[in-house]
């Protein structure tokens, strides 16, 4: 009888040692998810967004069609707190739908309130194309601005194919149905089509430029060979308004748009509405550790960014340290 007391008292003692760490485990987890928020800043942007500020939204790397940017883009053009914006941009270009629909963001954000561009390493392409749409655009003397142009490339594997031994078959609708190919060269009329499409949209970009920069179209169009400027160069051709950085931004704002005196700038990013918000901040610093882009959803997506592959029309400045070319 001792023996089976001394049991049921352990056995007590026992329930009561894991009711304990089960409720402290439960409260260490309600604790976790409360500071969350506080160790990513989300309090600080939430009391950012109730004062007056003049909102910064940084633009960096291949412009896509992000709908998140979109949305904050649309957030930021009816906020009262949000006195102007400044779009700080560092991006070589990306696919031509992706820079218009941002452009046709900027411009109607510019309607409300004004709109900088301000420039840091470069500028280019379609990244260009969205500074055009602020009010004014501001850049350092050694930044790059222009290339404005769009380019369409497409890879004929067909000798590659023949090499392994593959033979690629295909019965179509019509010769120039998903022409050109990769697997052989582009029938008749192929390039014609191509450059067709080509030159519409370059034709709209060069219009956009003479319009918003207030230059002739003949002038524009003599700027739109491709050729990228500095900062410097491109005061002169009127590509770029201001030399400077965040200090001229301020001056033009308080000055020429009289914005109130002293307002902060407050970083203002697109927000992660999922439930998994927290997953997605861990996943954006492992992409950026080992080198990838941290705005992309997938590892796919990352590896695409990273390698600059875009499907369509693209309005881009490469390199020539990666690509053998500058368009």
């Amino acid at each position: 009888m001792v023996n089976v007391a001394a049991e049921m008292i352990d056995r007590r003692r026992l329930r009561r040692r894991l009711s304990f760490w089960r409720i402290t485990a439960v409260a260490i987890a309600v604790v976790a998810l409360i500071a969350a928020p506080f160790l990513l800043g989300y309090p600080q942007a939430i009391s950012g967004r109730l004062s007056e500020q003049i909102a910064r939204v940084s633009i960096e790397g291949m412009i896509l069609e992000d709908r998140k940017l979109l949305d904050l883009l649309g957030k930021l053009k009816d906020e009262d707190a949000v006195k102007a914006v400044v779009l700080r941009i560092d991006s070589p270009g990306g696919t031509t739908v992706g820079g218009e629909s941002i452009y046709q963001a900027v411009r109607a954000i510019a309607e409300k309130k004004p709109v900088v561009a301000e420039v840091g390493t470069l500028a280019a392409s379609a990244g260009y194309m969205i500074a055009a749409g602020a009010d004014r655009i501001v850049a350092r003397r050694t930044s790059i601005v222009g290339s404005i142009g769009v380019i369409f490339q497409y890879v004929n594997a067909e000798k590659l194919l023949d090499t392994v031994g593959v033979e690629v078959n295909a019965i179509k609708s019509s010769p120039l149905k998903a022409e050109p190919s990769p697997f052989g060269p582009a029938p008749a009329g192929a390039e014609d089509m191509i450059r067709r499409l080509v030159m519409d949209t370059y034709d709209w970009f060069v219009g956009l430029v003479a319009e918003r920069r207030q230059i002739p179209i003949e002038t524009a169009r003599s700027l739109s060979d491709g050729s990228i400027y500095t900062g410097h160069q491109g005061l002169d051709l009127k590509l770029v308004d201001e030399l400077g950085g965040e200090e001229a931004v301020r001056r033009w704002l308080e000055e020429d748009r009289k914005i109130p005196a002293g307002l902060k700038f407050v970083e203002r990013k697109p927000e992660d509405t999922s439930s998994f918000s927290i997953l997605g901040e861990m996943r954006s610093l492992v992409y950026s550790v080992v080198g990838l882009d941290s705005r992309a959803g997938s590892i796919e997506s990352a590896l695409m960014m990273k390698a600059g592959r875009l499907d369509g029309l693209v309005s881009l400045w490469q390199p020539f340290g990666s690509h053998p070319r500058v368009q």
